[in-house]
This record gives structure tokens, sequence and C-alpha cells, in this order.
């Protein structure tokens, strides 16, 4: 694994601000309040590490779906062990955590990415376990429910993904997937559970609102 600055934590603080995400008015999260200055702060501080671009710092909109729907349905989580998958700031897994969850693992393989979660986690008095091991084929995961909001944003991922999601469901568990119709998402094999109309922003998205739909995956 890279090695990271040396204070991550103050990283974080410098560079994201203490917000809500439009639909999730319960969670405050580290966020990013202009994508420019942190993408160049990104680039220039951390390049030489070889760490990720900072997707951990935006509540992208198939997740806020996800994590929308999660609050609005406890009972999908409630008493039962929870993995939210490629978490960036976390919101899904602590959504879930919020309602109930007895144990939630956040898995993100960007260093910061964990980073964010715990402090995002802390902020909320919630508590979740992070992990930057990249699980995605592992099949003997300890988690009853999979949660994975916003994935399929490039191609070989997307994949890759999808038939491991499609794995998980045929052992019997719970797999939800948070998508605003991205290029790459699964185009079958999906039940369709609700729909939410997410205010975004230009700076990351090509339209001002995406329609987000929360969908059960369906065993291959």
């Amino acid at each position: 694994m890279p090695s990271l600055p040396p204070d991550r934590q103050r990283f974080l603080r410098e560079h994201t601000r203490i917000l809500a995400p439009d639909l999730l008015p319960e969670l405050e999260l580290h966020l990013a309040s202009e994508l420019v200055p942190l993408w160049e702060s990104t680039e220039v501080d951390l390049e030489a590490v070889g760490l990720a671009p900072p997707f951990w710092a935006f509540a992208w909109a198939g997740g806020q779906a996800l994590a929308r729907y999660v609050l609005d349905h406890p009972h999908l989580v409630a008493g039962r062990s929870v993995l939210d998958f490629a978490s960036g700031s976390g919101l899904v897994g602590l959504a879930a955590a919020r309602v109930g969850a007895r144990e939630v693992r956040c898995a993100d393989v960007d260093p910061l990415a964990a980073v964010a979660i715990r402090a995002n986690a802390l902020h909320n008095g919630l508590e979740v376990t992070t992990t930057t091991v990249d699980l995605v084929g592992s099949l003997d995961l300890a988690e009853e429910v999979i949660l994975a909001g916003d994935i399929c944003y490039e191609a070989p991922l997307a994949e890759r993904v999808e038939n491991w999601l499609r794995a998980l469901a045929g052992t019997g568990r719970t797999v939800l997937l948070g998508d605003p119709g991205r290029t790459f998402a699964p185009k079958g094999g999906l039940s369709e559970l609700a729909t939410y109309d997410v205010a975004t922003t230009l700076e990351i998205e090509d339209r001002a609102v995406r329609r987000a739909t929360v969908w059960r995956v369906l065993p291959a």
C-alpha cells in the first residue's frame, strides 16, 4: 500500500467541509465544496505516492439513492451484517449503521477513503470498520447484505463487479445496487426497488439533477 502524507486528518480537514447531502439530511459528511481545488491539491500532494483521485469527497447520486432507500427501509439491514462496497465517503454504510445494522464494513481500495469514512463515522456517532482490500471475487464474505452505490463508471470494473454481485446474490445474500444511469450499468438481471431525483453539480456530472435507481441484483 502506498505511504500517505504524515497528517491525513489535516488533509481531510483542509480540503473538505461538513455538509449534509441533499437527499440525506440525517447524515453529515466531510465533502468537497468545490471540485477543482481539491482535485488539483490531490494531484500535487498525492500523485507522488500513487493515490487515486478523491472520489471519496463527493456524495455521488447512486450512493445517495441507495443510502436513502436503506434509511427508509431499515428492515433490510436491521440486526444484519452489511458490506458497503466501493464505499467512498461511507455514506451508504453509515446509513445502514444509523438504522440498526448489527455491524458494517466499508470497503474501498483508496486509503484516503478509509480515513474519510472513519472521520465521517466519528462525526455522526456511528461505528463501522474499514478495509482497503480488493474484495471483488470473494464469495466467503461474512456479510449478509451487500450494498454498492454508483460503481458502474468504468467498463472493466463494472463487468467484474456485476459478475461478482450476481454470484453473491446466488448465495442467498441481499445485494442492492444504486445507479444513476451510468453507461456501464447492468442491462438486465435486476429488480427495480425505487427511483430518486438527486441534485448534483455540473462540476462532477453532466446535469444538475440525476435520476438514480435502487436495484436488487438477481442471481446469475
